[in-house]
């Protein structure tokens, strides 16, 4: 007779290694041998899988998990969990956070929370939030956040260090960093138009969405800008599958990144395109992803290929707004292409500002948006790295792209628009600069993280990403599209101006409609 098996306690990290194998089709029986357990622990992980996942991205410590064995909750779940919110939003914006700091901070929301009887936020208390949460440490009281010089230089020296110790290239070292973007801004005379948007950093932004970058160290691999929105399916997608978009797009009900869409972008697009490229060029398939300290962005162990070679590291929080690679620059640059393209676009076609912004959609936005990243040359992009990288090779000229959209260059654009010829310097710099410190993330007040806290949601927000996706999808069949097509190329043979490669393009996709209609027909 088989003896007893012998009970086996899982720690977070060991649970996170289980999800990850069943994901990539693991059997809950292989699994169970694997580490000891029963089947039904294995799937009792699955059904928490959320659950557990949501726990580790809050994470601070990846050791910590690698300990940790359960994620019993506070005695105190809404304060513990305002806390946490308001936490991650302090690091993530670089201010100062100490002891006495948070003990203040939670005394204000357990009465703000209503909860009954006394609380003292003492230093035992503070001790059991930082191990139910794997905080590392509380920053001590009044270390310099925004703008420590020495931390750049230890953080860049052991940055260096870690590098070589991993035998990694620049091509293999990459940075993502996300923004908002309002999408539909457009300039005037007297002030920034922003359509239907709000005054900038306003919350209820209706025309504003979120851009993550993400590029190689060398500036050689861009990948494809993953852009947030609300609607799953907003009004002007129509037919278009999201795959064929020149973005990965996702969509969450305020427009936000958030914990569940960084991880998939992550693990179903980072991780598969940097092993390509990698591939490509001949190099190992291994590569880090350099973060800031974002609520949006999960703990490292989180963030972490199968075979681990692909990996996220965190910047510190008090060198992150001075060395963050993409925020030299790089968005900026990126921004004034798409801003200074939508008004060239608007001088080609002929409209006036006010036709123009109403014909303006989602869809025409992310395709001028993916144009503008396109249009960032890698030096722009390796420039940004040099704190890190002080010897990063060059192969471009030294002229610095970011100064390539001026103010300047925008006022000769709009001096050929019809009602804007006379916009003043200052309202064009204002307009360039409108979101340039939007940020990524969802920033809460303390009325909405108690809110939060209290499992309370917007409603609203719902109801209408709701109806913007229940719109009727119009089917266009092989026959209407083929017509389409031989209408346009007998326009385009009209027009003595229209060159050889524009019709070629059309004929070539009349091609492509032809040999789709003859499979469907064939299949019947």
């Amino acid at each position: 007779m088989s003896g007893k098996r012998k009970r086996v306690v899982l720690t977070i990290k060991d649970k996170l290694d289980i999800i990850k194998k069943l994901e990539d089709g693991g059997s809950s029986k292989q699994l169970a041998v694997i580490y000891g357990i029963g089947e039904t622990t294995v799937r009792d992980i699955r059904k928490n899988k959320e659950k557990i996942i949501t726990y580790a991205s809050s994470s601070d410590s990846t050791s910590l998990l690698a300990k940790r064995k359960s994620m019993k909750p506070s005695m105190y779940e809404e304060l513990d969990k305002a806390m946490l919110e308001w936490f991650n939003q302090q690091r993530a914006k670089g201010n100062p956070i100490s002891g006495p700091i948070c003990a203040k901070r939670a005394e204000f929301f357990f009465y703000a929370l209503g909860m009954d009887g006394d609380f003292n936020p003492s230093a035992g208390w503070l001790t059991r939030f930082k191990q139910r949460h794997s905080i590392r440490e509380i920053n001590i009281r009044n270390e310099r956040l925004n703008g420590d010089e020495n931390a750049v230089e230890d953080f860049c020296n052991n940055f260096r260090d870690f590098i070589e110790q991993e035998n990694l290239e620049p091509e293999q070292i990459y940075n993502a960093d996300e923004t908002g973007l309002f999408w539909k801004c457009l300039p005037s005379r007297t002030s920034v138009m922003k359509g239907k948007c709000t005054v900038p950093g306003h919350k209820s932004v209706e025309e504003r969405v979120t851009i993550m970058c993400c590029a190689n160290a060398t500036g050689s691999h861009k990948l494809k800008l993953c852009v947030v929105g609300k609607a799953k399916k907003p009004r002007s997608f129509k037919s278009t599958d999201t795959l064929n978009l020149p973005v990965s797009y996702f969509s969450q009900k305020g427009a936000w990144m958030d914990l569940s869409i960084f991880r998939q972008w992550f693990d179903k697009i980072f991780v598969p395109q940097v092993r390509e490229y990698l591939r490509s060029k001949g190099l190992q398939e291994k590569a880090v992803l350099l973060l800031d300290n974002s609520p949006t962005h999960p703990n490292e162990n989180v963030l972490r290929s199968d075979d681990g070679q692909i990996f996220a590291k965190y910047l510190p929080p008090n060198v992150a707004s001075l060395i963050q690679p993409l925020d030299q620059g790089v968005i900026a640059t990126m921004k004034r292409n798409y801003r200074a393209g939508l008004l060239q676009k608007n001088l080609e076609e002929g409209n006036d500002l006010k036709s123009f912004w109403k014909k303006l959609t989602l869809l025409d936005a992310l395709y001028e948006i993916a144009m503008a990243w396109n249009l960032v040359k890698p030096v722009t992009i390796s420039r940004a790295w040099k704190q890190i990288f002080p010897t990063i090779e060059e192969k471009e000229s030294m002229d610095f792209d970011y100064e390539d959209i001026s103010v300047a260059t925008v006022a000769t654009i709009l001096q050929h628009t019809k009602g804007l010829e006379n916009v003043t310097t200052e309202n064009i710099e204002k307009w360039l600069e409108v979101d340039s410190t939007e940020p990524g993330y969802e920033v809460l007040t303390d009325s909405e993280i108690i809110r939060r806290a209290q499992g309370q949601t917007d409603e609203s927000s719902e109801n209408e990403e709701e109806e913007i996706e229940l719109i009727p999808e119009k089917h266009i069949n092989h026959a209407a599209a083929l017509q389409w097509t031989e209408n346009l190329l007998d326009y385009l043979e009209q027009q003595g101006d229209m060159i050889l490669p524009d019709r070629l393009v059309i004929r070539k996709l009349r091609a492509t409609i032809r040999n789709k209609q003859k499979l469907t027909n064939s299949s019947q």
